[in-house]
């Protein structure tokens, strides 16, 4: 069986503080703690390229117990803006970075906050079809690639990240099938409108689709699943922001405790968000991980991750 065997991130370590641009973007302070959220967002180093934090989360993954670069054979990245133009994929920069070897699949798959969910499901079955038995799924959307400095709706969210899921036999969770649902009649809430041009967010539109086709998603999954809320151990949601975290929380009447927000000195990390939770997660696994993203597309997916009893040492 494939599933989840280890996950290590890269955040730079570049910060920009919001709280010190509260003034300028015509925010007070409990707007930024309270409501968004994030206090510092992560940022990547000029010239740092998608593929240089998928590199750099890479060497975190390196020395963990049974991995072998060697056996190798799949490699996935997980990206909206990848290095250049996107000629070649940015797996394939990847892949001559890490100088692997030539037995290696690889791809991209465009997705945003949803984009977890989605590598999960399809890597684990892509690996499963072919016989493939140690893949790597790379996430690393740097949204300051699109960021326009003047437009305080996006300036203050998005932060940089790189994360690496290794998935192979012997893991320590199994994904069980996911859910997943798409609207791209409202794909313009948020958007890149032309070649060149900056990230534009329609906040409410947003909102409105947090509060109904997720909450609806997560409900219908556990009932598909014969689950109670009270079965699942942690609830793992995007970090759009506190306020969408806070308010999902209150819609699927979820005990606090059960659902984290640990994104207030990143930002929100688009696709590494759900890794970055669960990384800090896998030491002591918990029995049952339920994973949910949702955004650009609009899109949004439901997983529910289980804690397997094999033993992951060698």
């Amino acid at each position: 069986m494939i599933g989840i065997r280890a996950v290590a991130s890269f955040l730079p370590p570049g910060r920009i503080s919001n709280i010190d641009r509260r003034e300028a973007a015509g925010k007070d302070e409990a707007f930024i703690r309270d409501k968004i959220g994030f206090e510092q967002l992560a940022r990547r180093e000029p010239g740092q390229e998608t593929s240089d934090l998928c590199v750099s989360a890479y060497a975190a993954l390196q020395g963990r117990p049974g991995f072998d670069p060697a056996q190798v054979d799949c490699l996935v990245v997980c990206t909206q803006n990848p290095d250049a133009h996107g000629l070649p994929h940015t797996s394939a920069v990847v892949h001559r970075k890490l100088g692997l070897g030539q037995q290696v699949a690889s791809f991209d798959i465009s997705l945003g906050c949803s984009g977890y969910v989605y590598g999960l499901s399809v890597v684990t079955a892509f690996m499963a079809a072919n016989g493939l038995r140690s893949g790597l799924l790379f996430t690393a959307d740097p949204y300051s690639k699109v960021l326009d400095a003047q437009d305080w709706d996006t300036e203050l969210l998005f932060g940089d990240a790189a994360t690496v899921t290794w998935l192979a036999e012997r893991p320590v969770y199994r994904c069980l099938p996911a859910m997943f649902g798409s609207d791209g009649s409202m794909g313009h809430s948020i958007a890149v409108a032309e070649a060149g041009g900056r990230l534009r967010m329609l906040g409410s539109n947003v909102f409105k689709f947090s509060m109904t086709a997720v909450p609806a998603q997560v409900q219908a999954y556990l009932a598909r699943e014969n689950l109670a809320p009270q079965d699942i151990d942690l609830f793992l949601f995007h970090q759009g922001s506190r306020f969408i975290v806070d308010n999902l929380t209150r819609k699927l009447e979820l005990p606090p405790e059960k659902v984290p927000f640990e994104a207030a000195q990143t930002g929100n990390t688009v696709s590494s968000s759900l890794p970055l939770m669960l990384e800090h997660r896998m030491d002591v696994p918990l029995r049952r991980v339920l994973l949910s993203g949702f955004g650009v597309g609009l899109s949004w997916a439901t997983m529910l991750l289980e804690s397997c009893s094999t033993n992951t040492e060698d």
